[in-house]
């Protein structure tokens, strides 16, 4: 019969029950689970009355509708309200509440590991937030792989993750942090390295407030990652220079002469040591904006499209965004960007002209220029030093400040 076919084997009784109540003149409203013709299962919203029925029988009104996919959607929308899009991690809120669910005597101690992932804002302006991000995933996935199953591991904030690890002693979290930095240190992404700064704080009493315990663990973490940051980003500096040389023709031999070049100018025309210790280092870092240049533009032997010159282009202001988010290196970050500036304005990316022009860049524009020339590239045969400082006098009011371009070339010829 209809009530056989209709009802999923198991589910006859309650349904029995169901319908007697309605037939003593209660309404129902309720989900349930509904049976299909090939005999699987699925939900179903019930709305059920007690009707007449035209030879004046009673009889039962049932309205079925499949809600399978509302059920998903909630399910899905469930596991959103509690998961970090990008990472999968849990998020805050979940955390918040685990962190109350969890405050009894019987899961203590409760540790807390606070991480912060170092260099995340350089990596960003040098490579993009889509790097970044996938950093933080490859952060997601080691903090996963060194807890354990009932360790609840979440994404606080932005670059900040927390972990808190249930019925655990302090000792036993310091090892499992020893665990994710080794785990750090092995990670391969790319010529990034991984680096975190780590805090832990444990909890004896359930009247401590877990604020208080995650503020312990964020001053350690805090003053962890002081201790770290400087190195890592130095690191990440010293990889993209690596990087550099590998993808461009931008070798160490070429810093080295610009390096000794920039030092005698500066010099020469009487620079602070300050100011020739900060040329010796723009000498460096000026194309550091190139790393994150695809290698398939920044080698091409041949002509560039407008547009592949439009990219060449930006490397200046990208190679100010890496200077700037490291205190080592931020002296040079506005030299770093006018460095392809032009005397005459006809320069990028901002079209300074003259004093605007700040004067390592103007110093490091002639040095570059003159050992391109005399190096050569792949695509065009190197000059010699004489062609290439008349060339320089050629440019100079025009590309060069010309009272540097005069100083540069007597400098370089009283060596002949």
């Amino acid at each position: 019969n209809a009530f056989e076919f209709l009802v999923p084997e198991g589910h006859g009784e309650e349904f029995r029950k169901n319908i007697d109540r309605v037939m003593k003149g209660e309404e129902l409203n309720y989900v349930a689970t509904g049976c299909r013709k090939d005999g699987s299962s699925f939900d179903v919203q019930l709305n059920e009355a007690k009707v007449s029925l035209p030879g004046g029988e009673d009889g039962v009104l049932s309205i079925q509708m499949d809600i399978s996919e509302l059920k998903e959607q909630e399910e899905k929308l469930k596991y959103l309200s509690y998961h970090d899009g990008l990472t999968d991690l849990y998020n805050r809120y979940y955390l918040t509440e685990e962190m109350e669910r969890l405050n009894t005597e019987r899961q203590l101690p409760i540790s807390l590991i606070m991480c912060d992932v170092n260099g995340l804002k350089i990596i960003n302006d040098a490579y993009g937030h889509k790097v970044g991000d996938e950093l933080l995933v490859n952060v997601a996935d080691i903090l996963r792989s060194c807890t354990r199953d009932e360790d609840i591991v979440s994404r606080w904030a932005g670059d900040e993750f927390v972990i808190l690890l249930p019925q655990t002693k302090k000792e036993i979290a310091l090892k499992i942090c020893t665990r994710i930095e080794n785990a750090c240190e092995k990670a391969e992404f790319g010529d990034i390295p991984i680096t975190l700064g780590v805090g832990v704080a444990a909890k004896h009493d359930t009247e401590e407030k877990f604020e208080e315990i995650l503020a312990r663990a964020d001053k350690k973490m805090y003053k962890d990652k002081l201790t770290k940051s400087q190195s890592a980003e130095n690191n990440l500096v010293k990889n993209m220079l690596n990087t550099l040389a590998a993808k461009s023709q931008e070798t160490m031999e070429h810093a080295m002469r610009m390096t000794d070049l920039a030092h005698r100018l500066g010099e020469k025309i009487v620079l602070s040591k300050e100011q020739i210790n900060n040329l010796t280092l723009l000498a460096s870092l000026h194309d550091i904006g190139k790393t994150t240049i695809p290698m398939d533009i920044s080698s091409k032997p041949g002509d560039l499209t407008d547009e592949e010159w439009k990219i060449i282009k930006e490397h200046p202001e990208r190679g100010y965004n890496i200077a700037s988010s490291t205190k080592e290196f931020v002296s040079v970050a506005k030299a770093i960007l006018c460095h392809h500036e032009r005397w005459d304005g006809g320069g990028y990316p901002n079209g300074l002209a003259k004093a605007e022009i700040p004067l390592l860049s103007r110093i490091i524009s002639i040095v570059d220029a003159y050992d391109v020339m005399t190096a050569g590239r792949l695509y065009k045969d190197a000059m010699s030093n004489e062609e290439a400082l008349e060339e320089i006098e050629e440019c100079a009011g025009g590309q060069f400040d010309p009272e540097l371009a005069e100083q540069f070339v007597k400098m370089m010829r009283s060596r002949q």
